[in-house]
């Protein structure tokens, strides 16, 4: 008989699976992510062996667990051997691999995988058909769909052009996907569709928060799938994707190349703060307190991400370049470590504690939250500077008059535009992403106020707006909710 289980990191939104045959003792995990001690207890308490790990495509959005799982525990990889030669795994011949093309097929005890080559997401991409022959089934049951077909929507196929500078891929990306749905259609309507994301993945857009579905529902309420023309579901899934982050390029290399194995081992150094000094001339400072801590608060120069916002915004605006130092809470520290490790950010040198810092007297700089209404003259009389650091979609829905646009993810790369003779207001939805503007801001030499309650608070005060269209709720642009 066969065992399943779902794992879902809410940081990233991210689903993976193991796939256990009973009968035999033995397991594969599907899309791994990088912190696989998740897996091995899973395994450990079930009674099974990892013996293989399977991947769908090469990930942008996180480091994969694979590498991790060969070098550690001898596990087999099976890996897609389609698509072009520059998107090929070039670790594979390191490890027990098996490369996969369309029609082949393998096996994990009494299970069986039959591969579909499903391309439009990437060109690589395969979606693994699960048959358990253990329990006497001749039909298969369900599917792996990786970033292929979602709950309710479908894989974005412009990530190559938008992060990787592939130009000319996304619409060659789109055809193929579309082919990919024509034969995903003809599949029997009671397979189980197990997808690789869920709702809040910038891999797609419009991704349900349930976490599986069938065939046959998809068929039927799936936008994507409802598409007889080619030329119009082109223009369909090219349109209002979410932005995709800068990091996401770097994500694909690394997979590609097979990532760093961490090993069982990620304590991180606590330092003194005489260090300090030298870590802020090497380094980034990365305060990873809530805003409202950080404002009233922290080591000049410093970043501040909060933890939860980490694996949304860190590798925005981290230079991956450089070693990273953590501010924080002792006990925030390890899945901060997780967090950044997932996303590709290797080199964290250590972490600072703010009892220390305080007691150090090196917390010493500080901004302003002011609510819209308290900011409203001074922004009319342009006494301030704006900076408004929404997505491009909820810019040009409505925005504050005077702003100027400056997406967060991008703000690092324009600070030289933002003059430094005035006070510089940030300013968003609901005034987290702000906050990190400000932190941004201020390190750069800016006189720096956060706009407490962002956009949702300015138009609450029916303070006056610019609009080119209805203004949408607060869903709109990169799945960012209400409270950010």
């Amino acid at each position: 008989m066969m065992l399943l289980r779902y794992f879902y990191d809410e940081a990233l939104a991210h689903a993976s699976y193991m796939v256990g045959c009973q009968r035999e003792r033995v397991a594969i995990v599907v899309d791994p992510g990088r912190d696989i001690a998740q897996y091995l207890a899973a395994a450990k308490r079930e009674g099974l062996k990892l013996v293989a790990a399977a991947e769908t495509h090469i990930h942008a959005d996180y480091v994969s667990g694979v590498r991790e799982l060969a070098e550690r525990f001898d596990a087999k990889l099976c890996f897609s051997d389609e698509g072009p030669a520059e998107w090929k795994y070039q670790f594979a011949a390191n490890y027990d691999s098996q490369l996969l093309k369309d029609g082949d097929s393998f096996t994990v005890g009494r299970i069986k995988f039959d591969v579909m080559h499903t391309p439009g997401h990437t060109p690589e991409s395969l979606s693994f058909v699960l048959t358990d022959q253990g329990g006497g089934a001749d039909k298969p049951m369900g599917i792996f769909t990786g970033d292929f077909v979602f709950v309710g929507a479908i894989g974005r196929p412009d990530l190559l052009e938008e992060a990787a500078g592939i130009q000319g891929s996304a619409q060659e990306g789109a055809k193929d996907l579309f082919q990919s749905v024509q034969w995903f259609r003809q599949l029997p309507d009671y397979l189980q569709v197990w997808p690789a994301h869920g709702a809040g993945s910038a891999c797609g857009k419009g991704l349900g928060a349930i976490p599986s579905t069938t065939v046959g529902y998809e068929k039927l309420f799936n936008p994507a799938l409802q598409f007889e023309s080619e030329s119009d579901f082109v223009d369909y899934i090219l349109s209002d994707q979410p932005v995709a982050p800068k990091y996401f390029a770097t994500m694909k290399q690394v997979n590609k190349a097979g990532p760093r194995v961490l090993g069982s081992a990620t304590t991180l150094p606590s330092l003194d703060v005489t260090e300090l000094d030298k870590a802020k001339a090497t380094g980034t400072l990365l305060d990873i307190s809530a805003s409202s801590a950080f404002a009233e608060g922290h080591v000049p120069g410093s970043l501040n991400i909060p933890q939860g916002m980490l694996a949304g915004w860190a590798g925005w605006i981290l230079d991956y370049s450089l070693p990273v130092f953590l501010i924080g809470n002792e006990s925030q520290v390890p899945e901060a470590v997780r967090v950044l490790h997932k996303i590709g950010v290797e080199t964290i040198a250590g972490f600072f504690t703010i009892e220390d810092l305080q007691q150090a007297g090196r917390m010493t700089e500080r901004y302003e939250n002011r609510l819209p209404i308290d900011l409203v003259g001074q922004i009319e009389r342009k006494e301030v500077t704006l900076i408004d650091v929404r997505s491009d979609a909820e810019w040009n829905a409505g925005r504050i008059e005077h702003a100027q646009h400056h997406f967060l993810g991008r703000l690092t790369e324009h600070l030289g535009e933002i003059g430094s003779d005035k006070p510089v207001v940030a300013q968003c939805l609901g005034g987290a992403r702000s906050a990190i503007a400000a932190s941004i801001l201020q390190a750069a030499g800016k006189q720096v106020i956060n706009m407490s309650g962002g956009f949702n608070g300015w138009r609450k005060a029916r303070l006056p707006i610019e609009t080119n269209t209805a203004i949408p709720d607060c869903k709109v642009g990169s799945g960012v909710k209400c409270s950010q």
